[in-house]
């Protein structure tokens, strides 16, 4: 399984690792089968979830309501869906792993 996926309506479907409470938010990696992410946000009351969403919409220069939670809200394992977004952008997606 790749943790970059690409869904039949174009979207994208990602399989992440997330590592809340870190210093910054940044990418790490892949950690396994998906990308590990680092959250500067507290996972309480769904901050993390939230601060995850609005990273992934900055990085891929979308609207936040572009990215949606599919699974995960309570787990560090999720998957997100990325609505939109031009023809590179899993390319740019892909060189991170």
């Amino acid at each position: 399984m790749e943790w970059l996926r690409e869904a039949a309506d174009g979207g994208l479907v990602l399989t992440l690792h997330i590592q809340p409470g870190a210093k910054k938010t940044e990418f790490v990696g892949l950690h396994g089968e998906a990308m590990k992410i680092r959250l500067a946000a507290p996972p309480v009351d769904g901050k993390a979830n939230a601060a995850l969403c609005a990273f992934l919409a900055d990085f891929c220069k979308l609207p936040k309501s572009a990215v949606t939670l599919l699974s995960g809200e309570t787990s560090r394992a999720k998957r997100v869906r990325i609505a939109g977004g031009d023809a590179g952008l899993a390319a740019r997606l892909r060189l991170l792993g």
